[in-house]
């Protein structure tokens, strides 16, 4: 298969490339950093929509399907970027770039655990999804949200958007969301910083971080013919965190 990824230069996304590449795949890289690996690369800066077109224009032919894997974590104030490049121009970039899917292709998204309550506010993340780039900062001064929650609310809207498009392209196109939890890449320290002892506690529980790999087999299978099934689910890939919390809380531990 022909695949495009995006962030494939680091973490989960250069993971995910190297061990679509393993399994026979051509994989086209879109990311702001050139990747080390021999894919073709596509520069692609999600807080510029010029680059955004330019990015997909130099994306000739056609695909069997998208790893939407670049992102960014909390960190200080950073929640205007968050929300743009999590949420906004993720979901920008996917909508221009699906008339290049071949029928049948999936969109595999990687959000977080983070994102799992996003059925508890729909209401605000379809108004979320109706902001631009420009409207962000003044959407997050009246909405009081600072990095962290621009964080959670940029990957409940990004879980959100996936289940919304399963209906309007039923036939055509699979889309599934990926929930990793407390990966060892190189920002898992702005996890813990942001989330505090609940991530200190969640690894303490489970003994360790995942890896990229683990969540890179998974993202491997959902983009695979053999998950033709699999659509408008989010799958998450914790190690027994979430089940072990709810136990936690539900001993009063």
């Amino acid at each position: 298969m022909r695949l495009a990824l995006t962030g494939g230069a680091t973490g989960i996304g250069a993971a995910t490339a190297a061990r679509l590449q393993a399994d026979g795949h051509e994989v086209v890289i879109f990311d702001i950093q050139k990747p080390e690996s021999d894919c073709r690369w596509i520069k692609l800066d999600l807080m510029d929509p010029d680059s955004m077109s330019a990015a997909i224009g130099q994306a000739d032919g056609s695909f069997d399907g998208l790893c939407s894997i670049a992102g960014i974590p909390p960190r200080d104030d950073n929640a205007v970027a968050c929300l743009t490049v999590n949420t906004v121009a993720t979901c920008a970039f996917i909508e221009a770039f699906m008339p290049k899917l071949t029928k049948g292709a999936a969109v595999v998204s990687v959000a977080s655990r983070a994102g799992m309550a996003w059925q508890t506010n729909m209401d605000q993340l379809e108004d979320l999804l109706a902001q631009t780039a420009d409207s962000l900062a003044s959407w997050c001064t009246a909405h009081e949200v600072d990095a962290t929650k621009a964080y959670i609310l940029s990957k409940q809207a990004v879980i959100y958007w996936h289940q919304r498009a399963v209906t309007p392209h039923i036939g055509q196109h699979r889309f599934v969301t990926v929930s990793p939890s407390a990966v060892s890449t190189g920002i898992l320290d702005d996890f813990v910083k942001a989330f505090g002892p609940v991530v200190a506690k969640n690894l303490a529980r489970v003994g360790r971080s995942g890896t990229p790999e683990e969540v890179a087999a998974l993202i491997a299978f959902c983009i695979s013919p053999s998950a033709s099934w699999i659509n408008g689910v989010d799958l998450v890939t914790d190690g027994g965190m979430g089940a072990m919390a709810m136990m936690a809380a539900r001993n009063g531990e």
